[in-house]
């Protein structure tokens, strides 16, 4: 269900709010973590990939049948893992899906978003006033 654009300017604010009260905590919320860790797998796959080639092509040169079998089906797994972790890897400025993030990982998002709209709750308050 999308977001209406009242909601979405309130998050937007929310965000910026966060930002200029604690732009350290905001940059850890952003996931650039899982980010890194998606682009690092696939580089390693593409490195891989190459492995592959190099395996098949010394294969063929070689006459030996199973070594280029060997390669090519290094290169089929690499090339499903660079596709599969290329698709996972969240955009710049989107959050991660939460998919199997464990028990204590909600625990600790819930806790963090109550913070932040206990505080945004208390800022309205103050403007309110």
């Amino acid at each position: 269900m999308p977001l209406s654009e009242h909601e979405q300017r309130m998050l937007e604010q929310m965000e910026r709010a966060l930002y200029a009260e604690d732009p350290k905590f905001a940059t850890a919320l952003e996931g650039s973590g899982l980010r890194t860790y998606t682009r690092r797998r696939v580089y390693q796959a593409v490195a891989g990939f190459l492995v592959g080639i190099a395996l098949l092509m010394s294969g063929m040169v070689a006459q030996l049948i199973w070594i280029s079998v060997v390669g090519f089906l290094v290169m089929l797994g690499c090339a499903v893992l660079a596709v599969t972790g290329w698709r996972k890897a969240p955009k710049p400025g989107e959050h991660p899906a939460s998919g199997g993030g464990g028990r204590h990982h909600t625990r600790q998002r819930r806790t963090v978003m109550n913070r932040i709209e206990q505080r945004w709750q208390r800022r309205r308050d103050e403007q309110g006033q």
